[in-house]
């Protein structure tokens, strides 16, 4: 099997400026926030996170940095 790279995750103090710096000024398409919905534990992260899909079968991940940070 070949490795390969689908994913790339950043965590942002502020994911919407992100999202906004993204959508906006780099043209990338995106339904912004999604999963908001769903509440995060001290073991579990929280469903919110916004996705662009990158060229190929390539995505970019933007999450809330409390919900990136380890336990």
């Amino acid at each position: 099997m070949k490795p390969q790279i689908n994913v790339i995750t950043l965590a942002a103090n502020d994911p919407e400026k992100l999202i906004a710096c993204h959508r906006d000024g780099l043209g990338l398409p995106t339904k912004g926030i999604v999963g908001a919905e769903f509440e995060g534990s001290a073991i579990h992260a929280a469903g919110a996170v916004g996705f662009f899909e990158l060229s190929g079968s390539l995505m970019l991940a933007l999450y809330p940095r409390r919900e990136r940070a380890s336990v």
